[in-house]
């Protein structure tokens, strides 16, 4: 008779890649918006401390926060940027420290589109020229229609930071196409409302992501991890909906992506926050993971490795999701925010110290927006960077009015030198 193994057993054991690198556990920790750049989109030291805290605290695989991959064009003040050999020697002391305890360090690239907020690059350009809806129109400008050179242009760019990446030691690359940036703006049918070969019909529309992922695989190899991050839906009437995505999926698994990490939304419909998912039953709450029905959607279509990040709480519930073969790998991004060495603990048999909750201010509309998640969250990650210890009840509107005042300034001093 077999042994049934043990939660902390099932998250220990490691994973061989399809292209054989292997990830150390099944512990994987999700990309967060970091923003410790410098103003002008240099590594710096803080990045070093906060991915070395991370590595010793025994996480398998380690995917950083979105590099940007063209200087016109960053997401949030304080973007690291990564278009030419600058900063190689940062960049390598920052792989060394995300990989000396045995973890894997995947640098995730990405381009925000029309995502970025009003005043803090010269131009947003994007698919089409569609502005936000009337709740966020204020904080986003109407973004200008990419012409086809600049798409090729952008196309070459994913490859060069990935090449990048690999140069400086870095073991592995995700391309970022959720959450509403650009890879997600091409593949959505309401943000996405060109004519031409880039546009219109869904083969059409995914043709972008698919020349992303040969691109980076032109300049790395075949050897070398390349993943994306994709979204089930984007949640928005008229956008990029399960049977979309799951056709993306069959297309990048025939096209060789090594790892697919499964999340949801964009900042105007946050569900990978959570902001979607209060109203489901209770059997799939029990079962915690946001996006783990269309995971197993996903691993009937396809044998990639498959991982989904948001709303694990437990080894327990982590382990029925890999041991069901729904999941290869458990994505953790907030706890590990508040709780570094989450992953030593749960790999031990313990649970965590501190539970994840809502960042509330008070105000409604505030509370509503995904934004305000990352502003929290990057104000415990800015404590680590510099040796200190996050503060996981540290007040909303506190840290809302901290973050807003810095990143107005910041948004100020960006554009200011970049003019």
């Amino acid at each position: 008779m077999t042994q049934q193994l043990s939660p902390s057993q099932v998250l220990a054991q490691p994973f061989t890649l399809p292209n054989g690198s292997v990830v150390r556990n099944r512990l994987a920790k999700s990309a967060m918006s970091e923003s410790l750049g410098t103003l002008d989109g240099h590594v710096t030291l803080g990045l070093v401390r906060l991915y070395e805290r991370w590595a010793e605290g025994g996480t398998g695989l380690l995917i950083t926060g979105n590099v940007m991959i063209d200087h016109r064009a960053l997401g949030e003040p304080h973007n690291v940027i990564v278009e030419d050999e600058r900063d190689l020697d940062l960049l390598k002391a920052w792989a060394s420290a995300g990989t000396r305890n045995g973890s894997q360090l995947w640098m995730q690239i990405n381009h925000p589109g029309k995502q970025s907020m009003r005043g803090l690059n010269a131009e947003t350009v994007a698919p089409s020229a569609i502005p936000f809806g009337p709740e966020l129109a204020r904080f986003f400008p109407i973004p200008r229609a990419l012409r086809e050179d600049e798409i090729e242009d952008l196309i070459q760019r994913y490859g060069r930071t990935a090449a990048i990446a690999k140069k400086a030691g870095f073991t592995g690359v995700q391309i970022h196409g959720a959450h509403g940036y650009l890879v997600s703006q091409f593949l959505s049918g309401l943000h996405n409302q060109r004519t031409d070969r880039w546009g219109g019909s869904p083969e059409n529309r995914r043709r972008f992501v698919l020349e992303v992922f040969g691109g980076i695989r032109a300049q790395v190899g075949k050897d070398f991890p390349v993943g994306i991050k994709l979204n089930s839906a984007d949640f928005q009437k008229g956008g990029f909906t399960e049977e979309e995505s799951l056709d993306v999926i069959r297309a990048l698994s025939e096209a060789g992506v090594d790892h697919i990490e499964i999340s949801g939304g964009t900042y105007e419909a946050p569900a990978m926050s959570g902001a979607k998912q209060k109203a489901v039953k209770d059997s799939t709450r029990r079962r915690e993971a946001y996006f783990l029905a269309f995971a197993e959607k996903a691993r009937a279509a396809v044998k990639t490795p498959l991982m989904v990040t948001g709303g694990f709480r437990s080894a327990a519930g982590m382990a029925e999701a890999i041991s069901a073969g729904s999941v290869d790998f458990v994505g953790i991004a907030r706890a590990l925010a508040i709780e570094p060495d989450l992953s030593s603990r749960l790999l031990a048999g313990k649970e965590a110290l501190h539970q994840v909750k809502p960042i509330s201010t008070g105000i409604a509309a505030v509370d509503r927006m995904a934004l305000m998640e990352v502003m929290w969250y990057a104000r415990q990650l800015h404590r680590m960077a510099k040796g200190q210890a996050p503060r996981p009840d540290e007040s909303g509107l506190w840290a809302l009015i901290a973050s807003m005042a810095g990143n107005g300034w910041n948004t100020f001093k960006t554009r200011r030198l970049r003019a």
